[in-house]
């Protein structure tokens, strides 16, 4: 097992891996989080939320992403597709779960992020689908209607 010190602005946390991808972090209280990586990013799932982390020996390098948010209709890591719960034509609201995906043995579940219509599908049932890749088009509705 590989443990390290971790510090998260004035916090410092003993994080110790139990597994290939998964850590235990002790600080307060002890929880666990599983961790996948690739191209210099690192996802960590906690708590029911997948965070985002540059892989700090790439720190000084550009990012190829701005951002460490998601679209609503991506895949927040590396993941296989599961179920797809929409199809095109159907009427999503914010919050409702358009796909579930699997990752490191946990489901993933996609929400849509805006109301509107799901306009096109790009994958399909056990394909595997990268980060910030679009699964999902869906033409916002209009709010003044």
């Amino acid at each position: 097992m590989t443990a390290m010190r971790v510090q998260i602005g004035e916090r410092t946390f003993d994080v110790e891996a139990t597994a290939d991808g998964v850590v235990r972090v002790n600080g307060e209280k002890t929880i666990t989080a599983w961790v996948a990586s690739a191209d210099g990013v690192r996802w960590v799932y906690l708590d029911g939320i997948v965070h985002e982390i540059p892989d700090p020996s790439e720190a000084s390098a550009p990012r190829r992403r701005g951002s460490s948010q998601q679209t609503p209709t991506s895949a927040p890591m590396p993941a296989t597709v599961r179920k797809l719960l929409v199809q095109p034509g159907d009427a999503v609201k914010p919050g409702d779960v358009l796909i579930v995906l699997e990752a490191m043995k946990m489901e993933l579940p996609v929400r849509a992020g805006v109301s509107g219509t799901v306009k096109a599908i790009h994958c399909r049932e056990g394909e595997l689908v990268q980060p910030g890749v679009t699964l999902i088009d869906i033409d916002e509705s209009d709010p003044s209607s």
